[in-house]
């Protein structure tokens, strides 16, 4: 006969595995997002380089609890310098997506900041 402990195990490792295939769609829609901005704005995203830095459970436009993940990636305008850009989903909806002041591709100087 089953123990009731052997359920909880496999409930406890089928919430992981849904919680870790979840957070792995997310992650697409976070990369798309990154990708599709950085083209928009003739910008390199460098190295598939999508961090997740913090998930933190929020309330939702709705008032119901999702999770906020927040990831970092790195950028170039001309393949030189590296910058920083945050990405921040509420579950698989885009809540903001920052970039640090960077140069405008295409400009002469180091002067005009974006």
């Amino acid at each position: 006969m089953l123990s009731l402990s052997f359920f909880f195990w496999c409930g406890l490792i089928a919430a992981l595995v849904g919680f870790w295939w979840q957070s792995d769609k997310v992650r697409s829609f976070a990369y798309g997002h990154a990708l599709k901005y950085c083209r928009e704005q003739g910008l390199q995203l460098l190295d598939q380089s999508l961090v997740l830095v913090g998930v933190k459970p929020v309330r939702g436009e709705s008032g119901g609890l999702q999770l906020r993940r927040r990831y970092r990636f790195e950028f170039a305008t001309t393949g030189e310098t590296r910058y920083r850009g945050w990405i921040e989903l509420y579950g698989v909806r885009l809540h903001r997506l920052e970039v640090e002041p960077h140069v405008l591709p295409g400009t002469e100087t180091d002067e005009t900041l974006h």
